[in-house]
C-alpha cells in the first residue's frame, strides 16, 4: 500500500470502503494462519514503574495508585494455573520496576523454563540494556514485546518526559531483533496530538522493523494523568490501522487487545474480523488485575479472565474462528 492509499483509508468514513479493507485484511490473515486465534496467558507482575509517561496510570508520579508487585513464587503459581488450563505461552508484563533486577528476571525465566521446557516465554518489561536482553534470551525467553507507541519523534516527545526518547526505544527493538527474539512493537491510536502522518510513520516504521508481533490499541484516558481529559481513541480508526498492518505485515501476530474490548463490548471480535489473530486472557491474581490500571475502566472479568477460558473460546467460535492453545509462533 502506498502512502496515498494508506492516508485515504485513515481519513475515509465510507462504510463500504472500510468494510472492503477489513475483508481484504481477513483474507490475508486466513492465507497465513487460517481461522486460528492463538490464546496466550498474560501475567501482570508489577505496577511499579520508574517512567512518567503522560498517558499511563502506573506512571511514577501517580500518588493515587496502590502499588503491587508479585513475588517470583506468585508468578510461578500463575504459570502453574495457566499450564493446567492448557496455555503454552506465558506473557510476563509489568512496568519498568527496578526491583526486577537482571538477576531476578533471569531466576524467574530459568524457573519457568525448567518447569515448562516446551512453552513460549514472552517478556514485556520495557527498556533494558542490551546485555540484559541477551542474558534473558540465553536463559530461555523467546519473545519480547516493546510497543514503540509512536514513530514520530516530535509526537513521542509530546507523550513522554525528556529522559525518554524514541531513539532509545527504536535501539532496544533493533537489539532484540539482532539477538534473535520474536519481537513485538506497536502503537496507540488516537493519542493526544496524533495526526494521520503520525499513523503513517508508525506503519512505515513497522515495515522497516519487520516485527513478528504488533500490538495496536486505542488511547484510553486515565484519571490520574495529564491526559485525563482527552477523548479516547476512535474504534473504527483503530480497526482500520489494525487491518492495514495485517496487509503490509501479512505474517505478523496481531492481538485483539484488552483495550479494544474495553471501549466496546464486542471490540475484540471486531478486531478479529479486521485481521487480528491473538487474544491474551489474564492469569494474574484478581487484586493485581485491578491495580494494573494503565487506563480507566479496564476489563478484568468475564472472558478477559483466564479462569473463564471456556467463555472466551465460545466467543471465538461464535465469531467464526478456531481457538488455538498451541505456542502459535510467527510464520517465517
Amino acid at each position: 500500500m502506498n502512502d496515498k492509499e494508506i492516508l485515504h483509508f485513515i481519513n475515509t468514513n465510507d462504510k463500504n470502503e472500510i468494510e472492503s479493507l477489513f475483508k481484504r485484511a481477513g483474507k490475508v490473515r486466513e492465507e497465513h494462519y487460517g481461522k486460528s486465534v492463538y490464546i496466550r496467558g498474560l501475567i501482570e507482575v508489577t505496577n511499579h514503574c520508574k517512567n512518567d509517561c503522560y498517558y499511563c496510570g502506573i506512571r511514577c508520579s501517580n500518588t493515587n495508585i496502590e502499588r503491587f508487585r508479585l513475588s517470583i513464587n506468585e508468578i510461578l503459581d500463575c504459570c502453574q494455573t495457566g499450564d493446567e488450563l492448557g496455555f503454552k505461552t506465558f506473557v510476563i508484563q509489568g512496568g519498568e520496576d527496578p526491583w526486577f533486577t537482571t538477576e531476578r528476571v533471569i531466576e524467574l525465566i530459568s524457573l519457568i523454563r525448567q518447569r515448562y521446557p516446551t512453552h513460549a516465554i514472552t517478556l514485556s518489561l520495557g527498556e533494558r540494556p542490551a546485555t540484559d536482553y541477551e542474558l534473558f534470551f540465553q536463559n530461555g525467553a523467546n519473545r519480547y514485546l516493546l510497543r514503540h507507541e509512536t514513530a514520530s519523534a516530535e509526537h513521542y516527545t509530546a507523550l513522554h518526559p525528556s529522559l525518554q526518547t524514541l531513539a532509545t526505544r527504536k535501539q532496544c527493538l533493533c537489539e532484540l531483533k539482532k539477538i534473535g527474539y520474536q519481537v513485538g512493537a506497536g502503537f496507540m491510536v488516537g493519542s493526544p496530538f496524533q495526526t494521520p502522518d503520525c499513523l503513517l510513520a508508525d506503519l512505515r516504521f513497522l515495515e522497516e522493523l519487520q516485527p513478528q508481533m504488533v500490538g495496536i490499541g486505542p488511547f484510553i484516558p486515565q484519571k490520574d494523568t495529564p491526559f485525563c481529559s482527552y477523548p479516547q481513541g476512535d474504534l473504527t480508526l483503530c480497526l482500520k490501522m489494525l487491518a492495514i498492518t495485517r496487509i503490509i505485515l501479512p505474517k505478523a501476530l496481531i492481538p485483539a487487545t484488552t483495550a479494544m474490548g474495553t471501549i466496546t463490548p464486542n471490540g475484540r471480535e471486531l478486531a478479529l474480523n479486521a485481521g487480528a489473530n491473538i487474544v491474551m486472557p489474564n492469569l494474574s491474581p484478581v487484586k493485581a488485575k485491578k491495580l494494573y490500571s494503565i487506563y480507566d475502566n479496564k476489563i478484568i472479568l468475564g472472558d478477559e479472565a483466564a479462569e473463564n477460558l471456556q467463555l472466551l473460546k465460545e466467543k471465538i467460535i461464535n465469531a467464526g474462528y478456531e481457538p488455538d492453545m498451541s505456542r502459535g509462533d510467527a510464520k517465517q
